[in-house]
């Protein structure tokens, strides 16, 4: 492929803003890699560990559940 050039700056503004790239991909090189196949174990015996937690999962009470209907009480 061909890569196009980027348009030049003046500079200083121009060392500046390398010195900024540098500064990132050095911050990105030290970030520890994980495989795919490790992180996705690692998330589901997460998500097993935590399951009963989950009210996704297990449900909410009526009675803790803040969000439920409220009953209308009414007087004839």
């Amino acid at each position: 492929g061909c890569a196009a050039a980027a348009p030049t700056m003046s500079g200083s503004s121009n060392v500046a803003t390398m010195k900024k790239t540098v500064q990132q991909l050095r911050l990105e090189a030290s970030v520890t890699r994980v495989k795919v196949s490790q992180a996705a174990a690692d998330l589901k015996q997460f998500c097993l560990q935590n399951a009963q937690h989950d009210p996704l999962l297990t449900g909410v009470s009526s009675s803790t559940n803040p969000f439920r209907p409220q009953k209308v009480c009414s007087f004839l």
